[in-house]
């Protein structure tokens, strides 16, 4: 028999969020129509600048000869010739032992390992599979290990998505709200453990969809040296010493990008719906939903130049979650978003955000390129507020080539924000 009493208080959670978050009304209409009119054409978006790397005709082996990436150079330098004869036509790889600086990890000591490849020999209208991961130890004594994967099977059927990840990570965090100041920041310290991954089939052209689960544990959560005489957001909304979120995931996916690692064209559309229950584990009950929009638009074939454009909305729909997981300023999965800001710098119960990249050739062999950016995000403390403050960045980048058969670069940004901040940010693979 309906609990009437439980309806009313479901309706009224339902209304307010609403309320909340009417001005993305026309977000989710854009959705709506992007599924049905981008699945129809995407088939006609897949046609690449360079040729494949599976056929290697005498055109397509003097293109290549033609392009340079780190391990040309580095076969230049020691006179080795046995280098590289040809990367696999199917396997590329992409290692990098760093030392580097970021706003939230400081001086940073960094083995990155990228694998791009394909599941079946034939594969010149398939995608490319990738798989990331690196570890390392910052001058804030961090730990961070993740491995986050986007596999496809033979002619595209499924895709596999990983993202597993442990962090021991002292950072800061600044409150809630757009209206916190980056000087009142409080150190805090935890252990994470996360295990994403999601199943996806699909449905019709490049539209997939599918199922996941999620699960998310903090331990040893605690705020170092927090001020003294002042309560701060992070005790307000509850801190304590260990949460757990777990959670089955539906997810909608539209994907007519060849290759993930550096689109050159097409779309990617993602909606991910995440309830979390008790009853699986999770600290308490509450609800959340993702809807990003890429598009990749060709500008001059000559200088391979190409504008990207990035929408990435966060919503809390109902519960209360934890306050580490609640959006925040690059804790999307890639840690990418708000170049221009400490991550972490903003944090709501929603988030919007724009971003919007130029991306060019510098050298004709492809080994140098760079980007031009700006982005602007905006968040909500609670669900019935309105986004009432903006925060924009731009900034500047360098791109090398780490392989050209994977198009994969060692990604070098620099951002400025608002307040005063700015800082480097270093990225295998392009940031969207």
């Amino acid at each position: 028999m309906l609990n009437c009493k439980k309806l009313t208080e479901l309706t009224n959670k339902v209304v307010k969020t609403i309320k909340g978050i009417k001005s993305l009304f026309p977000l989710f209409f854009l959705t709506i129509g992007l599924l049905a009119f981008f699945n129809s054409r995407a088939q006609d978006n897949t046609k690449q600048n360079e040729p494949d790397t599976d056929t290697l005709s005498p055109k397509a082996a003097a293109y290549w000869d033609s392009q340079r990436d780190v391990l040309d150079i580095a076969r230049k330098i020691v006179k080795n010739k046995k280098l590289r004869q040809h990367d696999s036509t199917n396997i590329h790889v992409s290692l990098l032992p760093a030392f580097g600086y970021t706003l939230q990890t400081g001086w940073a000591g960094v083995v990155t390992a990228n694998l791009a490849f394909y599941t079946s020999a034939k594969h010149s209208t398939e995608k490319i599979s990738s798989v990331l991961s690196s570890l390392a130890y910052t001058q804030h004594k961090q730990v961070i290990f993740p491995i986050q994967g986007s596999i496809w099977t033979k002619k595209d059927n499924y895709n596999i998505i990983i993202d597993w990840r442990y962090l021991n990570y002292p950072s800061t965090t600044f409150g809630l709200g757009g209206h916190t100041s980056i000087k009142n920041g409080v150190n805090i310290d935890y252990n994470y453990i996360r295990w994403h991954q999601s199943v996806l089939r699909r449905i019709s052209g490049y539209l997939y969809g599918g199922i996941g689960y999620y699960y998310d544990r903090y331990w040893n959560i605690r705020e170092i040296n927090p001020p003294v005489g002042v309560v701060t957001d992070f005790e307000k909304y509850g801190l304590v010493p260990a949460v757990t979120a777990s959670g089955v995931t539906l997810r909608l996916l539209l994907d007519s990008r060849k290759n993930q690692i550096n689109a050159k064209q097409g779309w990617y559309v993602n909606i991910v719906g995440r309830p979390n229950f008790k009853a699986l584990g999770s600290s308490n009950n509450w609800q959340s939903l993702l809807a990003e929009f890429r598009h990749y638009i060709p500008i001059n074939t000559r200088r391979k130049s190409i504008l990207a454009l990035w929408s990435y909305n966060w919503l809390t729909l109902g519960g209360k979650p934890p306050y580490l997981l609640l959006p925040s300023t690059g804790w999307d999965d890639y840690s990418n978003t708000g170049r221009g800001y400490i991550q972490g710098r903003f944090r709501g119960r929603q988030m919007l955000y724009m971003e919007a990249e130029y991306r060019f050739s510098i050298t004709h062999s492809g080994l140098l390129g760079g980007v031009v950016f700006v982005n602007a995000q905006s968040f909500s403390k609670d669900i019935n507020q309105q986004f009432t403050v903006i925060a924009p960045a731009a900034g500047a980048g360098l791109r090398i080539k780490l392989n050209k058969f994977s198009n994969t670069n060692l990604c070098i940004d620099y951002g400025i924000g608002i307040e005063g901040s700015s800082g480097f940010f270093v990225n295998v693979g392009e940031v969207f």
